[in-house]
Parts: structure tokens; C-alpha cells; sequence
């Protein structure tokens, strides 16, 4: 079977990944937001399975392929949150868009790359077609915490 074949849910399977408990706002914030078709997903970190959050700044304490992971995780967060409140990744569609902020050193120049840690598992769930957004990837001087990655997204319901 084709992995575009499979569904949402099957394709997460196949990646031998672990999904973080979904993380509770620490803000006066919703984690998500359903409004008609669109799933608008809050700003997430990088939850790992036992709660805590990847600490680092890229360029600094890590480096960019520990940056990437960072960026998968949080977008394992994601999929927690979305499973977690909405019960399964089939009922997205597609995705239509990621804002991926890297927390880094002034000199750092390739947030794109880190964001594809995101984009690639998401890729890989939801297929090429509609796995891939539209996408800013973005550098901070900070974030909160000290985590090395957020990103929020918007998706098209099924």
C-alpha cells in the first residue's frame, strides 16, 4: 500500500513515533480553536513524553539538526493536541499553514531547515499533497522558556 493511501491515522503509525501528552495552556489562551472547516492550533514547544520541554537556543547550546528534532517534537505536540481534543489526525484534511519560530543566535540564518522538522512529519502524515502549507519560518530572539522552537498552525478540517 502507498503511504498516500493510507490514512492520517495509519500513516502516524508507520513513522514508529510517539505522541507527547497534549500540553495544557500556561496563558490565558485556547490550544486550539475550531471555527467551521478551520483547526487553528495555538503556539506549541517541544513536549516530550515525560511532560518536559526541550531547553536550548540554536547556535548557541545546539546545534541545527538538534534544532530540527526540536522542531519534530513540537510538531508530535501538535498532533497530541489535535488527537488529544479532536480524537483522531483523520479528521484533518490538510494543512494550510505553519508559522515556525526558531529561538537563536543573531548569526543564525537557516530557520527554514529547523522548521522542516515540523514540516516533513507533517509531510509524512497527511501526504505531499496535503501535508505541505503554506509556511513562514521565522527567528526569535527569544522564546518563552528557553525552548528552542514554537509553531502554530491552521488546518482544513475534513
Amino acid at each position: 500500500m502507498e503511504i498516500s493511501a493510507l490514512s492520517p491515522e495509519a500513516a502516524f503509525a508507520q513513522t514508529g513515533l510517539s505522541l507527547p501528552p497534549a500540553p495544557q495552556p500556561l496563558g490565558v489562551y485556547k490550544p486550539y480553536l475550531i471555527d467551521g472547516k478551520y483547526l487553528y492550533i495555538s503556539g506549541h514547544g517541544p513536549v516530550q513524553d515525560d511532560k518536559s520541554l526541550i531547553i536550548g537556543r540554536i547556535g548557541a547550546d545546539m546545534d541545527i539538526e538538534q534544532g530540527k528534532l526540536a522542531a519534530r517534537q513540537v510538531g508530535l505536540t501538535i498532533l497530541s493536541t489535535i488527537k488529544t481534543h479532536l480524537g483522531s489526525l483523520d479528521r484533518v484534511k490538510r494543512v494550510i499553514k505553519v508559522l515556525g519560530m526558531v529561538n537563536c543566535t543573531a548569526d543564525f540564518g537557516r530557520h527554514p531547515y529547523v522548521i522542516n522538522g515540523c514540516s516533513e512529519l507533517f509531510a509524512a502524515v497527511w501526504g505531499q499533497d496535503n501535508g505541505i502549507g503554506v509556511r513562514s519560518a521565522v527567528g526569535m530572539g527569544s522564546l518563552p522558556d528557553n525552548i528552542p522552537v514554537e509553531v502554530e498552525a491552521l488546518f482544513e478540517l475534513v
